[in-house]
């Protein structure tokens, strides 16, 4: 059922798997800490669908730690950067959090 379906997030040619515990782009593996992979699960997840910072701790950080705000911003950034050209796939909404941007943005 639904379970099987949310295992592997395909947005253009970032792919996770996240019964493997893998992350691609374009077919080439990434590594991700377990945090960040948690994160970007989070937001392929749902994309299009802004997450305030607030929200994306309590989805990807499972009550883990105790973190403060900027905490997933300095994530971000490192997912980013490891996204490299793909970076922008990951949209800051001003003042609002981030959010996943859906396919066809031609990135």
């Amino acid at each position: 059922g639904d379970k099987e379906e949310k295992e592997v997030l395909k947005i253009g040619d970032l792919v996770i798997d996240q019964e493997r515990f893998s992350f691609t782009v374009k077919g080439r593996p990434v590594s991700l800490t377990k945090l960040e992979f948690r994160i970007l699960s989070f937001l392929m997840e749902n994309p299009g669908k802004v997450f305030s910072r607030d929200k994306l701790l309590s989805g990807a950080w499972d009550g883990e730690a105790f973190v403060i705000d900027r905490t997933v911003d300095v994530h971000v950034r490192s997912i980013r950067h490891k996204l490299g050209k793909y970076r922008d796939a990951i949209e800051t909404v001003r003042g609002a959090g981030y959010r996943m941007a859906e396919a066809d943005r031609g990135y």
